[in-house]
């Protein structure tokens, strides 16, 4: 914990985050304000020393974003860091004289069950303060075992822990200035304060990066499926101008019926299938090759489940065996085999979400943009991603991803379009001397050539004996 608020700091201080260059250049004070404390969500009372509680006596806003978005965390670590996190933050939050607003943000995948998901709190699969007594109790092992059916029809323990989360938020809506946020997913901004700033490789940007280095060459998942993806830089301004709001009305002014919820989406909007992406995906490989590319950028999609794992084989496994075991001889370490075993992993956690798809309504956060005074539209106005060129937005993802994910430079980017041509010359090498030796196997070996040769020479004689009356 120590060091990651040691890091945090430095990177907001000396510049090592790029997002904060703008702002760094036009207002430099602002780092200043900003006081990294130490703390740990899964643990009682947040980790909070006394110190630091008193510190953030005078807090009036509370964004809560702290959350593990692992799906396949043990049962017990997430219930312990995603509910019981929510919890504590409420204890602390009421203790705070001064708050104006709590803001939970949550996922529009937190109800998956529901392929409708209105702006509203859904019933959870079991009770928040059971479940917390629970993960308090037994240990990892036994939770595990009993995930499956404690967690119902909810397909990982992320959106099972945050969805008992809301339901924390919903009991205190009468109590706290509460505010339920929920994002689709999340990935690199469209314009502010950087086009294309991302720290993850979260979503459809993963993907693009993956099949941009070419290690990865199929997935299984619908084609027709939709990829909800909000930019960050929306994401925030909508939670901005959600705590605004909120903060600006009388405190207690919340109802049992009308906790402000929020589903940060824009599918309804504007849409990309993940077939659309992975094409997207092509056409940008050629034009923006990334340094690392191991191989020619290929493969697809498929939503045949053997026709996948056939491709994971031929695709992913034997040439990740072959080159780490080129990398073994050459005595570096080997990574390829590892790397393909993550990818797979990752796929198989995904599936639910790309081959469903869900109605997600915006209503609350459609009309919330126009609440935003005129002289605050430069700053803080997001509906103009309605009109937002699609390839244009993913053309500068990947080129966020060779700058803050991947490190490289921009100016390298000629070298990459040739290392890319060696690449391809060396991927349709590759797969002819594959064609001629299996077209070797099947036609010498097993004398198919003698066999297809003696039945096109082949003339039958006979002779038709018919007998006339």
């Amino acid at each position: 914990i120590k060091k990651r608020k040691t890091n945090l700091f430095e990177s907001w201080s000396i510049g090592l985050c790029q997002l904060f260059d703008k702002l760094r250049a036009e207002q430099p004070e602002l780092l200043k304000k900003m006081v990294p404390v130490q703390g740990d969500v899964s643990l009682l009372g947040l980790g909070l020393s006394p110190d630091d509680i008193e510190k953030m006596r005078n807090v009036s806003v509370i964004f809560h974003v702290a959350a593990s978005v692992r799906f396949d965390d043990p049962l017990k670590t997430a219930i312990l860091l995603n509910t019981r996190g929510t919890r504590e933050l409420v204890q602390f939050a009421e203790q705070l004289p001064l708050l104006r607003v709590l803001m939970h943000v949550s996922s529009t995948y937190s109800n998956p069950d529901r392929y409708v998901i209105e702006e509203e709190v859904y019933p959870a699969y079991a009770n928040w303060r059971d479940t917390i007594r629970i993960a308090e109790t037994f240990d990892e092992q036994t939770l595990d075992v009993l995930a499956p059916k404690y967690m119902g029809f909810l397909p990982n323990t992320y959106v099972f822990t945050k969805s008992l989360a809301e339901q924390i938020v919903d009991e205190h809506k009468d109590r706290l200035p509460m505010i339920l946020f929920r994002p689709s997913i999340v990935i690199s901004s469209m314009k502010d304060p950087i086009p294309g700033w991302m720290d993850n490789f979260n979503g459809p940007v993963g993907l693009l990066v993956g099949c941009g280095i070419g290690i990865c060459r199929t997935m299984y998942c619908d084609p027709n499926n939709i990829a909800d993806f909000t930019p960050v830089d929306v994401c925030i301004k909508a939670m901005i101008v959600a705590a605004w709001k909120r903060g600006t009305e009388p405190v207690h002014s919340t109802t049992n019926q009308d906790l402000p919820i929020y589903n940060c989406c824009i599918s309804n909007l504007r849409n990309s299938t993940m077939s659309q992406i992975v094409e997207m995906g092509r056409t940008l490989s050629d034009e923006i090759p990334l340094d690392k590319c191991i191989w020619a950028p290929g493969g697809g999609i498929t939503q045949i489940r053997i026709h996948n794992l056939i491709r994971v084989l031929l695709y992913h496994i034997l040439p990740a065996i072959l080159i780490d075991g080129i990398f073994r001889l050459m005595g570096q370490k080997p990574f390829l085999a590892k790397l393909q075993r993550k990818i797979y992993t990752a796929n198989v956690a995904l599936e639910y979400f790309i081959l469903n798809n869900w109605d997600f309504k915006n209503g609350n956060f459609i009309k919330l943009a126009s609440e935003i005074k005129p002289e605050d539209n430069k700053d803080f106005y997001y509906r103009d991603f309605i009109e937002f060129d699609v390839t244009l937005y993913f053309r500068n993802c990947i080129l966020g991803a060779r700058r803050y994910l991947l490190k490289e430079k921009d100016e390298n980017i000629p070298r990459a379009l040739t290392h890319l041509k060696r690449m391809k010359l060396l991927d349709k090498i590759c797969k002819t001397i594959i064609v001629a030796v299996f077209l070797y196997i099947i036609l010498i070996q097993f004398d198919m050539l003698g066999m297809i040769l003696y039945l096109i020479s082949y003339k039958p004689s006979y002779t038709l004996d018919v007998e006339c009356k």
